[in-house]
């Protein structure tokens, strides 16, 4: 019995691995894991910085310059050398942008060629209502011949900080 066991205690060569089950598991898993991903978008706009004020822009004639400037009691939309064309006032704590979309399309449609705005935010503004101004800004949802449809209106947005001082009412 002895030598039944010393032949057992021989080491044999190891076999050959059989990965196939394995294989076979991977081939059905990876196309479900990615056919089931989520892939996240990632949306990049583009802003730019406001233009100083140079002596060759002050020779020129008056150009209307969009001024959007968002506060904590409610949005200042106005010229840069004009003053406040309108103030649009919280509306249940939150700020207006139907409102503010409604004066931007009335804008927009006085100077049809104009595609730029200035945006100058307060420092506490959050990041909701400024991707909600800006949203405001670029675009409209309008009505036409019975389907909704996105307008353009300013979408070449400068952004910036807002001055401690308010806009100055408009005279014309």
């Amino acid at each position: 019995m002895r030598n039944r066991f010393r032949r057992r205690r021989h080491f044999r060569d190891p076999g050959d691995i059989n990965i196939t089950a394995f294989m076979n598991l991977m081939v059905i898993l990876v196309p479900f894991l990615l056919i089931t991903a989520v892939f996240s978008r990632i949306t990049i706009l583009e802003l730019n910085l406001p233009a100083a004020a140079d002596q060759a822009q002050q020779d020129q004639p008056r150009e209307f310059r969009l001024e959007i400037v968002v506060r904590t009691d409610g949005i200042e939309v106005g010229d840069r050398d004009g003053g406040l064309i309108r103030r649009v006032p919280l509306k249940g704590g939150v700020h207006d942008y139907e409102q503010l979309s409604q004066l931007l399309q009335q804008i927009k449609a006085r100077f049809p060629d104009k595609l730029d705005a200035t945006l100058l935010l307060e420092p506490d503004t959050d990041y909701e209502t400024v991707v909600q101004v800006m949203d405001s800004v670029r675009s409209a949802r309008v009505v036409q011949a019975g389907s909704v449809v996105s307008a353009e209106l300013f979408p070449e947005i400068s952004i910036g900080d807002a001055p401690d001082t308010r806009m100055k009412v408009a005279t014309q």
